[in-house]
């Protein structure tokens, strides 16, 4: 059965479509009387407005979204319920994509969402932040706030983590426990927080009083299957030239490498310390508890959605910001033993 429309309506009402219409928008323009007959019609015939058609008619949506890098990944769902938080405190709704860190199903996301019109959009993309899409996004009046990345650039607000110095945070506490023999753990290198932390690991071992260099493992995602299979390469290594010490770009990875030295017969961490990053829930409960480098992950996402509500109702007083939140080593028993 065909849903009924606002003519519909008018006509069982006995009303003009322009007294239906104030029912709906401007309902104090209409006598209580008339606006009971046209109330009493939407419930006889079951009539349900078309928002979001009545919104792209104003060039305007009430939905945001929020493109995600690894929607699987613990800590995106944590920065998503952040940002929804906010959007549905403002009486909007939050849609999440996820670009599965391949830039082509990213490209696919960008263009429907644009076609969309949402409101605004909160993205952490697969690379640079300067990614000539988003300014389309920009020039058509839609915010775009970036999430978990860095940028200078001026026409976007963004919230992100100093993930050189969580690299660096995570390098230092495994140099002092001892280790001298430290590897790095991620990738693929291109995602700009991949890269950050092994800046931050690479140039703290590199200051050093006795400067020490920091083994790259390269993997192809930042799953714990890539952590397993750098579980594999690590352990066929002859244990002179295995790394005593490993930090990984994301706690996924960390989790897959515990599991997979674990399977090899290595002991965590008499002999190899592991440190992941972002202390996901599942961080602690590990069969080794792991130590991590924490995130705000909610509070990214909460912070990103103001930014991204603030600038679209406010768009010619708003200021772009660029807010940085510092990260916090935890350190837990995957690494708290000394050499």
């Amino acid at each position: 059965m065909a849903a009924a429309n606002i003519k519909q309506v008018a006509k069982h009402a006995g009303v003009s479509l322009g007294t239906v219409s104030n029912v709906l928008n401007r309902p104090d323009l209409v006598s209580p009387t008339t606006r009971q007959k046209v109330l009493d019609a939407i419930t006889a015939l079951g009539y349900v407005r078309n928002d979001s058609a009545r919104q792209l008619r104003a060039g305007r949506s009430r939905t945001v979204a929020i493109l995600v890098l690894d929607v699987s990944n613990p800590f995106f769902t944590d920065v998503v319920r952040g940002a929804e938080a906010v959007v549905e405190e403002a009486g909007g709704m939050l849609i999440v994509c996820n670009s599965g860190e391949d830039p082509h199903r990213e490209q696919r996301h960008l263009d429907m969402l644009e076609e969309q019109r949402v409101q605004g959009l909160l993205v952490t993309p697969v690379s640079d932040g300067r990614h000539p899409r988003l300014d389309a996004f920009v020039e058509r009046g839609i915010p775009v706030v970036l999430v978990d990345r860095g940028s200078g650039h001026p026409s976007r607000c963004s919230v992100a983590v100093d993930d050189v110095t969580g690299g660096r945070l995570a390098a230092e506490h495994l140099a002092e426990r001892g280790h001298e023999r430290i590897a790095y753990v991620g990738g693929p290198i291109t995602i700009r927080q991949v890269a950050d932390r092994h800046l931050g690991a690479a140039t703290a071992l590199a200051e050093r009083d006795v400067p020490l260099d920091l083994q790259l493992v390269k993997t192809s995602s930042l799953s714990v299957d890539a952590g397993r299979q750098a579980a594999d390469d690590l352990a066929a290594l002859p244990p002179d030239q295995r790394p005593t010490a490993v930090f990984c770009a994301n706690d996924l990875l960390a989790l897959g490498l515990l599991q997979g030295s674990i399977a090899h017969g290595l002991r965590v961490p008499e002999d190899i310390a592991i440190v992941g990053y972002d202390d996901i829930e599942f961080a602690a409960a590990a069969a080794v508890p792991l130590s991590s480098v924490r995130q705000p992950r909610a509070q990214l996402g909460r912070t990103a959605a103001e930014l991204l509500l603030e600038e679209s109702i406010n768009e010619d007083g708003h200021q772009h910001r660029h807010v940085l939140f510092q990260p916090e080593l935890l350190v837990r028993k995957s690494s708290d033993h000394h050499r």
